[in-house]
């Protein structure tokens, strides 16, 4: 039992490291993502079905490209070259921000748009993917909360950042500042690789091998995957429909690149203090006491109070919040969000470390970069077509709630889908065990 301590501090040590390299991938992504929407805010909900027209036609092409790569590289590879692609991306798309009164905000944000869905599947995707093959089931359910805790600190500072620096220097020069946070997780992130591939039973140089379309064959004969998928259509399509409902009141009452960008940093800022707090309270208590499926089911039973409140009280209203007047809109998308990144989000990927390691990589990055871009497709062009036909936010928000009903069964299907490994089961403390001997 001597080396128990050394494990468990080992544990620790990967845990922390994980969390400081999530940290600045996602300090890289909010640095950028409040960018990209303010592209969308210039042009209102009724581009956004182009937007994510194309990304889910990108998405589709680009799975049997990530399919290539994961099955004849191993992950340190993968890592280094997937990050070192998009931080010189990030510096590319500098002279085009610098012309976009040239360009224009409809064509620079459908490439943009594009872009940062790609980066969301080979950056924080591809982190998560990472993380499900050095934890465990039973490590992931105690480190992911802390490892999700470090992204939403990330979260918090990208957007203050932001908010910083946007009125200093505008909005290009913001991402040479990403791509140095970028740069930064991958430092992280190859040296938690070399650590692992140190470790007894290690799989890091193996390569995963098999079917460029590994992913998608996986969701029709996996139930887990299935469930994951419907999941990600029901679950994040509440999202997509703050956010579409949310450019809208972007459009009409802002104007200039600056002012929106600021808007959507602060629903950013908020949203992500909201996932901080929760990590905080209640959600590795929630995963390691009673499951990770538990982790899905409770913010779709918020997402079904909080869109039925607003087809009641309307969505013109607002709540005053800290002595300010806040959009009930905006109160929708940040809890929706913040739920789905503070819960949601670490639940899931500790579901996925129970899963073959094939899986962990192809059919996850499929259900979340297309499965999840043809959900966004749906709901945007879903909210045009009913707002040409004269419905109005509150029956939008009506059928919101009843989706997130359906999707509250789902998730609690996901949890106990059957073919799911077993959880591991928790060691027993030190001392205990010394007594039984």
């Amino acid at each position: 039992m001597s080396s128990s301590p050394q494990v468990a501090a080992s544990e620790r040590s990967t845990a922390v490291l994980s969390a400081l390299a999530f940290f600045f991938v996602l300090t890289s992504y909010y640095i950028i993502r409040p960018v990209m929407n303010q592209l969308g805010g210039a042009v209102g909900s009724q581009s956004l079905p182009l937007f994510y027209g194309a990304v889910f036609v990108v998405m589709l092409l680009l799975t049997p490209v990530f399919g290539m790569l994961v099955a004849r590289f191993p992950r340190r590879r993968l890592l280094g070259w997937s990050y070192s692609f998009f931080i010189l991306c990030l510096l590319a798309f500098v002279p085009a921000f610098l012309a976009q009164d040239r360009i224009g905000a409809r064509t620079l944000g459908v490439v943009f748009f594009v872009w940062v869905s790609v980066f969301n599947l080979f950056v924080v995707s591809l982190f998560w993917s990472f993380m499900a093959d050095i934890f465990s089931s039973g490590e992931a359910r105690k480190a992911f909360s802390l490892i999700a805790l470090g992204g939403m600190a990330g979260a918090i500072f990208g957007p203050l950042v932001t908010k910083f620096l946007v009125q200093l220097i505008g909005v290009a020069p913001l991402l040479v500042v990403s791509a140095l946070a970028l740069s930064l997780s991958l430092a992280l992130l190859l040296r938690l690789s070399a650590q692992a591939d140190l470790q007894p039973h290690s799989r890091g140089n193996d390569v995963i091998g098999g079917s460029l379309w590994a992913g998608v064959r996986a969701l029709w004969s996996q139930p887990f995957l299935r469930y994951m998928a419907l999941l990600m259509l029901f679950g994040d399509g509440i999202g997509t429909l703050a956010y579409a409902l949310v450019a809208d009141y972007a459009k009409a009452h802002f104007t200039g690149e600056v002012a929106r960008t600021q808007f959507y940093n602060n629903l950013d800022l908020a949203t992500n203090l909201l996932g901080a707090v929760l990590q905080l309270s209640v959600t590795r208590w929630l995963l390691v006491r009673h499951g990770a499926g538990w982790g899905l089911v409770v913010p779709s039973l918020v997402n079904v109070g909080l869109l039925a409140a607003v087809a009641v009280v309307g969505a013109g209203s607002s709540l005053i919040l800290f002595g300010a007047s806040v959009p009930l809109l905006a109160v929708l998308m940040v809890v929706t969000r913040g739920f789905a990144y503070g819960m949601t989000k670490p639940a899931v990927d500790a579901l996925y470390t129970r899963v073959p390691r094939e899986t962990r990589y192809k059919g996850k990055n499929f259900v979340e970069t297309a499965v999840w871009r043809f959900g966004d497709l749906v709901v945007t062009s879903g909210v045009s077509a009913l707002g040409k036909l004269g419905m109005g936010v509150a029956g939008m928000a009506l059928i919101g709630a009843g989706i997130s009903g359906v999707a509250t069964w789902v998730a609690r299907r996901a949890g106990q889908s059957p073919d799911l490994l077993p959880e591991d089961r928790p060691a027993p403390p030190a001392h205990a065990a010394s007594r039984a001997g």
